[in-house]
């Protein structure tokens, strides 16, 4: 994974996307506790996720200078519970806009030290976080 484990905390952990991707900054929100979905985490774990997912997608928009960052849980390919955190660029494709991000193109994506770097500014941001 580019960037390796980003942070540890509230039972879940953070690290950028595994597979190639077109969006610097694409990270993951993984549950460190097995579960299927949301509605089976419990509720100290769902205490923490939302205050955790708002702080990373702060430092997503900081950090990579994003005008959004997209939030989604499918669990279709990967059931196990995690939660995409996708930024949103000025100059982001149409075609890769909102739930068509999933639809990159193998030309699309970006070198792993580009992934990496994006990564690594992320956790930088949120280590100087309050």
């Amino acid at each position: 994974m580019p960037g390796g484990l980003l942070l540890r905390e509230g039972g879940f952990v953070l690290h950028a996307v595994a597979d190639a991707t077109p969006l610097r900054g694409w990270l993951v929100l993984t549950s460190e506790r097995h579960v299927r979905a949301l509605d089976g985490l419990d509720g100290a774990s769902l205490a923490a996720l939302g205050p955790l997912a708002a702080r990373v997608m702060a430092a997503q928009r900081t950090a990579l200078g994003a005008e959004h960052v997209y939030a989604f849980a499918i669990g279709d390919a990967v059931r196990h519970f995690h939660l995409h955190l996708v930024p949103r660029f000025a100059e982001t494709p149409e075609r890769l806009r909102g739930r068509r991000c999933f639809e990159g193109r193998p030309e699309d994506a970006l070198p792993e030290a580009e992934l990496a770097r994006a990564a690594r500014a992320v956790a930088a941001a949120l280590a100087r976080a309050p």
